[in-house]
């Protein structure tokens, strides 16, 4: 399965597409980058670049499931919050990349499975869209 993904690293985005291969691990094809050095005199950045992801797959019962394994850094929208398609409801980090995870149908959140630091597997539910 390959998925697109927009990846924006120190001010610069990429478009790269992804293939999710059988054992979990995935090979990326960059956009074309810039012929920067990989050193860098310039300082680490506070906060880990975003890839805004698609909305997430969505699984039986109104789950929204997460579009990759991750930890949960933020839980962006309460139990009773009403939600359109592609608001972000979530944000997860992978190899130091934060990836916004959206609603994939409008509706109100009716449940949240996962909490603030928790780890999650590929295709796992996070929450529940009434």
């Amino acid at each position: 399965m390959k998925k697109q993904l927009r990846i924006t690293v120190n001010g610069k985005t990429f478009e790269v597409v992804a293939e999710v291969l059988d054992q979990g691990g995935s090979t990326a094809t960059p956009a074309p980058a810039s012929r920067a050095s990989s050193r860098s005199s310039a300082p680490a950045a506070a906060a880990a670049p975003v890839a805004s992801a698609a909305p997430a797959p969505s699984g039986g019962d109104g789950e929204l499931l997460s579009p990759l394994a991750g930890k949960v850094v933020s839980i962006d929208k309460a139990v009773g919050s009403e939600v359109a398609e592609g608001d972000t409801v979530m944000t997860l980090e992978a190899m130091k990349m934060n990836t916004s995870v959206q609603a994939d149908r409008a509706g109100k959140i009716e449940k949240v499975l996962v909490a603030a630091g928790d780890s999650v597997e590929e295709g796992q539910a996070l929450l529940i869209i009434s």
